[in-house]
């Protein structure tokens, strides 16, 4: 069905939970918390995903971006135990990180989802598709003003409150 190997269910199944997680995530922290029984789970399916990439991908930007979302959650997720050390700024990358590897989950998801359904006659069947690239350019738009809100968000709370005595 939709032309999907069998390794490429694993990889569909194992990272599909990363997407209502992260929603949920986003709509009742603003962010995605690493260290949260949501933020483990989303932390684990996304690596299910990125690494199962090298198994399936048949295009050669499929191993960059597994790559670049290895890297972004790893950073992402490593900024969680750096607070200590590094303040408020980790709580900046962390955001930042694991927003972007949102991004990197969705772009591939929102393509080959549009390059495959209906089964047997696709939405998009060129990668240069007016449609494809309205979604990805919607992605990015999202990407963009979300990030800038979250940053927003982290720096109202690191703010002390006026009138407040410590």
């Amino acid at each position: 069905m939709f032309g999907i190997s069998s390794l490429g269910w694993v990889h569909t199944i194992g990272s599909l939970p990363a997407i209502p997680l992260a929603i949920y995530m986003l709509a009742r922290y603003g962010r995605i918390r690493a260290r949260s029984v949501p933020g483990a789970i989303y932390f684990i399916s996304m690596l299910v995903g990125a690494l199962t990439v090298f198994l399936v991908a048949k295009r050669p930007e499929s191993n960059f971006i597994a790559v670049l979302t290895l890297v972004f959650l790893l950073l992402g997720f490593g900024m969680s135990f750096a607070a200590s050390w590094l303040g408020r700024l980790a709580r900046y990358v962390e955001t930042i990180a694991l927003s972007v590897t949102v991004f990197l989950l969705l772009v591939p998801a929102v393509s080959e989802t549009l390059r495959r359904v209906p089964d047997g006659h696709p939405f998009v069947t060129d990668l240069k598709s007016p449609l494809l690239l309205g979604a990805q350019g919607v992605l990015l738009l999202a990407l963009v003003v979300g990030v800038t809100a979250q940053v927003i968000a982290l720096r109202r709370q690191a703010r002390p409150r006026a009138g407040m005595v410590s």
